[in-house]
């Protein structure tokens, strides 16, 4: 590459997101060369001592999803690959540190900065010993999760495990600032600028506030404290990300950092700040190997969130690749939950928003506790009822999802779990796969709203 030769950026991503899109038109705008990494267009070959990866690129821009896979190590030995090869932003050693939550508080806490008390044990006899540690309620979390799920509010009484499912959890000490509606606040790092910040509440009846979860958002860039920016950008370092979304909460007793994620959504942001940390990622990628790009520019670009179809998308895509597989109208799935995990037949049916569990399994694996109520509504009713919901973790195949599921009394159905569209969007629904033969066309039904 010369110095009036585009840079070849590939945005490393085998899943179809609005923030690779968004890096990819913010690479070929600001005049450089984009190449989508992808299951269709991607190659390594070894041979005759050689190396060579196709499509050939100059520098990756890693985004791959490491906490929503069963095995995070088959992503994460693929990016490490391409990293040896190419410099890499966001290198997967870094990401995966970032990606479990007890690694990145570890991280932080030996690098100086300021997180909650938290407590991991192998074993689930020293993990609730511990308990009282963390006064009368509780974090219990995975340390794999995305999404504000495998998040847990627990109280002294309630049961913890080491593990849920295959994931190992821990307790965390809860940050609050009494008799305040319940936020965080989310600051977009890019080297060592940051892009923007945001406040995020808390929805009704929850006390998370991710925005995947109805989380309201609100613009805190000109108000950030000077102290939060310095944390911001010390955690972000501390882990060795060059792009993060770092989380931080206010306690009676000043700021804490919560997590650090390499690969944070772009949409809250810029609904509430009016930023795309796209074009920042382009530019950073671009000058780490010797390119240059127009900083006016950079900033002109960031006013908007450019997610339409790149024009590097492989041409072998079709609107089902990228999907991680098929499910069928029954399928066999693992639910996990703080006390255990149980397999059971599972019905998918796409007109359901929300995952339904009966009441007896839910108990069973211990799933929630509630934390909110749900209306539902039948296909052939008009009136709607209410039900709890809870946290659950879900295992389709090789994948899990954890979703917020309402929870009724199943026993008299054939079917103790519903399969909605919070996890069937993730998949195609091949409606003759039966795991179980014949199935019979029973009625479900359809959750209308989240009160």
């Amino acid at each position: 590459m010369t110095v009036d030769e585009p840079v070849r950026v590939g945005v490393l991503s085998l899943h179809t997101s609005k923030e690779s899109k968004a890096i990819c038109n913010a690479i070929e705008d600001l005049g450089h060369r984009p190449e989508w990494l992808r299951t269709e267009n991607t190659t390594v070959s070894v041979e005759d001592g050689s190396v060579v990866l196709e499509p050939a690129v100059d520098v990756i821009a890693n985004r791959m999803l490491l906490s929503n896979t069963e095995q995070p190590c088959e992503e994460l030995g693929l990016a490490t690959t391409l990293s040896r090869l190419v410099p890499t932003l966001n290198e997967p050693a870094t990401t995966f540190v970032a990606t479990h939550k007890l690694a990145t508080a570890a991280t932080l806490a030996a690098s100086d900065v300021r997180v909650p008390d938290v407590l991991l044990a192998l074993a689930s006899d020293r993990l609730n010993a511990a308990r009282e540690r963390f006064g009368e309620e509780a974090v219990y979390k995975t340390a794999i999760g995305t999404h504000g799920g495998g998040t847990w509010k627990v109280g002294p009484d309630d049961p913890v495990n080491a593990k849920v499912g295959n994931r190992y959890a821990f307790l965390q000490e809860l940050i609050e600032r009494d008799g305040e509606r319940h936020r965080d606040v989310r600051v977009y790092v890019v080297g060592d600028e940051i892009v923007g910040a945001m406040y995020r509440y808390a929805p009704e009846n929850d006390w998370r506030t991710n925005v995947a979860l109805g989380g309201a958002v609100e613009d805190a860039t000109p108000s950030l404290p000077a102290e939060v920016r310095e944390m911001a950008r010390r955690s972000a370092e501390a882990i060795g990300l060059d792009y993060a979304g770092v989380d931080l909460v206010e306690g009676e007793e000043g700021w804490f950092v919560l997590e650090v994620n390499p690969t944070a959504g772009f949409k809250g942001l810029f609904e509430a700040t009016g930023r795309s940390p796209a074009p920042y990622i382009a530019k950073l990628a671009i000058e780490r190997v010797g390119g240059t790009v127009d900083d006016d520019q950079v900033e002109a670009l960031s006013r908007t969130l450019d997610d339409t179809r790149p024009s590097v998308m492989p041409s072998t895509f079709t609107s089902h690749d990228g999907e991680p597989a098929t499910v069928g109208y029954t399928e066999e799935v693992v639910l996990s939950g703080t006390s255990g995990s149980k397999s059971v037949v599972a019905k998918s049916d796409t007109g359901a928003s929300r995952t339904s569990i009966d009441t007896r399994l839910a108990a069973d694996i211990g799933a929630g506790p509630i934390k909110s109520i749900t209306r539902v509504k039948s296909g052939s009713s008009k009136t709607a009822r209410s039900r709890p919901v809870v946290d659950v973790v879900v295992g389709v195949g090789g994948n899990q999802h954890t979703v917020t599921a309402s929870v009724e009394d199943r026993s008299h159905m054939d079917y103790p779990v519903i399969l909605g569209r919070d996890i069937l969007g993730n998949y195609r629904v091949d409606v003759g796969k039966r795991v179980d033969g014949e199935a019979p066309d029973t009625p479900e039904e359809e959750e209308e709203a989240v009160e």
